[in-house]
């Protein structure tokens, strides 16, 4: 018998057109809640920078908000961008985290900066420095937390001896490479970035090398799902979805639009062409849909998790998407 796939959440706070980050932070915390009954695995948030419409820059303190207003899910960063931080102070926050909330904190760790090139030297002059320094600043990250890090000259409190779980996250070879070689768990980043995730995966698997944390390869699929009543009203839901990949390779800043009847009008056809292909892993209906098409993802994808982010632009459309979700991955786990 095949081990069931869990389902996770991954929300990046985006502020709808007309709202503000109070009302944000209010629906996020409503959507981890709802995530936690339902019995999701994990409630996972982004670090991005400059963008006036997603609410998630002050990740840590997101999380620790997220965690105080839940109960049994796991809640977590996916990712913390660690070449914008230093290794200690990740340690610190995250071991502090672990300490107020046992066993329910993850760490994810990415390498891109979250933002763009002037921000991330806002951030840290030294910042494309440190992103070639990525492996050796997880294996830094993984000292401090460790026990036997009692005897070094610099050590981070509370996090020696947490142990929290750091998974590898990526869009690339190069993260497979580094997961793969570390033995640790790897998370695709399909729902932007969708086209090396199969051979990434196989690269993975194929390349593991047990460690003290794992003793085999855990893969993590994120992927874009939108679930309602029906095929049709679902469709329209994600055109919201499609529209932010649009604003996105416009460079357009703007906060999550409502859904429209036809999006022929809106994009041009090399337009359609590029937000189709960072959209590729988006799976669009109602629950039967969703039991097939997920299914046949899974079973090709081989992945031992799956996690979703919706970006809805009505909340409560949203909330039953959640639900929806999560009754199409009990299905799934039943056939």
């Amino acid at each position: 018998m095949k081990d069931p796939i869990s389902i996770s959440i991954l929300e990046l706070a985006i502020i709808t057109q007309d709202s503000n980050a109070p009302e944000t932070f209010q629906k996020t915390k409503e959507i981890a809640q709802l995530a936690d009954n339902l019995g999701y695995k994990r409630f996972w948030l982004a670090e991005h920078h400059n963008m006036a419409h997603v609410a998630s820059s002050a990740t840590v303190v997101l999380i620790g908000y997220i965690a105080s207003q839940t109960k049994d899910i796991r809640v977590g960063s996916g990712g913390i961008m660690l070449p914008n931080h230093s290794p200690l102070i990740v340690a610190e926050q995250f071991g502090t985290l672990e300490t107020l909330y046992p066993n329910r904190i993850d760490l994810g760790l990415g390498r891109a900066p979250g933002t763009d090139q002037p921000t991330a030297e806002a951030i840290r002059k030294d910042f494309f420095e440190q992103a070639q320094r990525f492996p050796q600043n997880v294996t830094k990250l993984q000292d401090y937390f460790s026990a036997e890090n009692a005897t070094a000259k610099v050590r981070a409190f509370p996090a020696e001896g947490t142990n929290v779980p750091i998974w590898i996250l990526g869009s690339s070879m190069d993260s497979a490479a580094l997961a793969a070689a570390y033995g640790l768990p790897y998370a695709f980043a399909g729902h932007f970035a969708p086209r090396q995730m199969i051979q990434a995966f196989e690269f993975y698997r194929e390349n593991f090398q047990p460690s003290s944390v794992l003793d085999k390869p855990k893969t993590m699929a994120c992927v874009n799902i939108i679930a309602a009543d029906t095929n049709e009203e679902a469709e329209k839901l994600s055109t919201s979805l499609y529209q932010m990949f649009l604003n996105l390779i416009r460079n357009d800043r703007k906060g999550l639009q409502p859904p429209v009847d036809s999006l022929d009008d809106i994009m041009s056809e090399e337009e359609r062409f590029h937000v189709n292909q960072m959209t590729a892993c988006t799976f669009t209906g109602n629950k039967e849909q969703l039991i097939t098409d997920l299914k046949k993802f899974i079973d090709y994808a081989r992945v031992d998790e799956l996690m979703a982010t919706s970006p809805i632009f009505d909340h409560q459309a949203k909330l039953k998407s959640i639900h929806i979700t999560k009754e199409v991955i009990d299905g799934i786990n039943n056939i």
